[in-house]
């Protein structure tokens, strides 16, 4: 019993010391727990404020770029700001968006839309854009007038004399009288602006809208392409050297002009080749100019003789002489083979004949093309016969585009599809693009004029289709002093033709005609153009202040046994 009781106690003992042992272990079981559990407290703290910290780094770091972005910001403003103020043209960033009335050209037919479109519209806004870096100016003066100035600073003003005394300038309006660009849809009555020496580049007609060279689009309501021609060269130039193409005029310009003006003042001679009318004014113009300087002037053209391809052959001759007696030695039947250097620093032409022309300059006057690059750009359609963009009668190519002047293809309801190059068409045709663009909705039905003066004395304006390759009457009279260029502006005090002919009294019809004398057949008179026996065109030969009636002939489009009787209508035997 006394072992048993040993034995129960010491198991006893054992249990006692076991659970002791194990309340021990749990305890440093748990201590550890609650040690590491401190452990991981106090290191997610340390993260928590280690991103806490970082965070504000972060967001501090953020505020100074924004601060230096700022700053840099305003400097670059500031920078471009004072940049833009000194490089950019106030006016560069004043074109408008869009305009009512877009004029591409700064020539006679833009100017005259403009009139047109301001008589119908009169608070409209009009934009011009034109390539030269100039006001809209007439052209006819520059191979007319302005070689028989005395006057330098007015020639270098542009300024001339009218034949009859009184000076006029050049340009249709003075400075004053436009709307500076910046200003034009602002303008509460509307106005006229120009944007000089910009170029159009194309037109997207679905669009409407225009392209400029350097990158701005100017919307529109209404366009008119009105770009004119640009003066044709020779085959034979176009491999010439640098060197010597600054011996060769193609004149068209003021800029040409002037150029030709200086070179004709220091120069010893001078060669035109172009036998038609501003190929004659030239050689008139430079023989007027050569009489007083020794200047010696050449012309030289491929026809019979001068406006061959317009006159009958025996008024080419009268004119021919005329050109001759101004002291111009004339060349007919004349073609260029080749241009070289010659002595002298002068140019040696090469004539298909054989024959060779020694000359300080060469002036080429042998026409105009049409200037078809907005044609090209801008996809519209061409006139593979005439040349030119193809418009209808009412002058329009593409809805609310239309084309006036030499540019135009355009059907005549009278004559058929033709296009013309005269300044007298790019007034009407202008005017009728701006009636219509305001809504008229005319076709062309007026027959414009065109007119050539071989120095104040003599004189011719013509209408219709004038070929000399059709068959012509003519009916001639004795010319007295009021039958010149000289006289008919002093009487009218206007120096464009097509505006005194416009301003003309009624003529009373003459009667029998007096016997002509020897040396009188060519004063003056009427010559008549057939087609099918009918009068398709006509020219006034020193005959002036009688268009209307020409005009009314073509219209009437009646045939007649005898023109004479026709011709008495224009009452040229009357001594006025």
């Amino acid at each position: 019993a006394a072992e048993e009781d040993a034995a129960a106690k010491g198991a006893e003992e054992a249990a006692v010391s076991k659970a002791a042992e194990e309340a021990a272990a749990a305890k440093a079981a748990e201590e550890a727990a609650a040690a590491k559990a401190a452990e991981e407290a106090a290191a997610a703290k340390a993260a928590e404020e280690a991103a806490a910290a970082k965070a504000a780094e972060e967001a501090a770091a953020a505020k100074t770029t924004e601060a230096a972005t700022v700053a840099e910001t305003v400097t670059a403003k500031v920078v471009e700001e004072a940049v833009v103020e000194v490089a950019a043209p106030p006016a560069a960033a004043a074109v408008p968006e869009h305009v009512p009335y877009l004029l591409i050209g700064a020539g006679t037919a833009s100017f005259a839309a403009y009139r047109a479109i301001k008589s119908k519209d009169p608070l409209a806004r009009i934009l011009i854009v034109g390539d030269e870096d100039r006001l809209p100016y007439m052209r006819p003066p520059l191979s007319k007038e302005l070689w028989f100035m005395s006057d330098k600073d007015a020639v270098e003003d542009l300024r001339f004399k009218q034949w009859n005394g009184r000076e006029r300038s050049l340009y249709f309006e003075p400075p004053s009288f436009y709307t500076p660009v910046s200003e034009l849809m602002d303008s509460p009555k509307g106005g006229i602006s120009v944007l000089s020496g910009k170029k159009v580049v194309r037109v997207d007609p679905k669009a409407q809208v225009a392209f400029l060279s350097d990158g701005t689009q100017i919307g529109y309501d209404k366009c008119l392409i009105a770009t004119g021609g640009k003066p044709k060269s020779l085959p034979q130039l176009e491999s010439l050297p640098e060197e010597l193409k600054e011996h060769v005029t193609l004149f068209r310009k003021i800029d040409d002009f002037q150029s030709l003006d200086k070179i004709a003042n220091s120069s010893k001679s001078i060669t035109i080749f172009g036998g038609g009318f501003l190929g004659s004014e030239l050689a008139c113009a430079l023989g007027h100019r050569g009489k007083q300087s020794n200047l010696e002037v050449t012309q030289a053209y491929q026809e019979g003789g001068n406006m061959g391809k317009v006159l009958p052959d025996y008024l080419s001759q009268w004119t021919t002489d005329k050109v001759r007696s101004e002291g111009v030695t004339v060349l007919p039947n004349s073609r260029i083979s080749s241009v070289s250097k010659g002595e002298g620093g002068q140019l040696k032409v090469q004539m298909e004949s054989g024959n060779s022309i020694s000359t300080d300059h060469i002036v080429i006057a042998v026409g105009v093309e049409p200037d078809m690059a907005l044609a090209t750009s801008s996809k519209l359609e061409v006139d593979p016969v005439h040349g030119g963009f193809k418009v209808n009668a009412e002058l329009e190519a593409r809805t609310n585009l239309y084309v006036a002047g030499d540019a135009a293809s355009f059907y005549d309801v009278a004559l058929g599809r033709r296009r013309v190059e005269h300044h007298d068409h790019a007034v009407v045709s202008g005017r009728l693009a701006g009636e219509n663009m305001t809504g008229a909705k005319k076709p062309y039905t007026h027959q414009s004029m065109f007119w050539s003066d071989l120095g104040p004395d003599v004189g011719y304006e013509a209408i219709g289709v004038v070929d000399s390759k059709l068959p012509t009457v003519g009916v001639f009279a004795k010319a007295t002093a009021q039958d010149t260029p000289k006289a008919v502006v002093t009487k009218t005090d206007e120096a464009m033709r097509s505006v005194s002919e416009a301003q003309a009294d009624k003529i009373i019809p003459g009667g029998a005609e007096p016997a002509l004398k020897d040396g009188e057949d060519y004063g003056k008179g009427v010559i008549f153009y057939l087609r099918d026996n009918k009068v398709v065109g006509v020219v006034l030969w020193n005959v002036f202040n009688r268009m209307s009636i020409a005009r009314r002939i073509l219209k009437e489009g009646k045939s007649y046994d005898d023109l004479t009787e026709v011709a008495k209508l224009f009452n040229i035997h009357a001594a006025e």
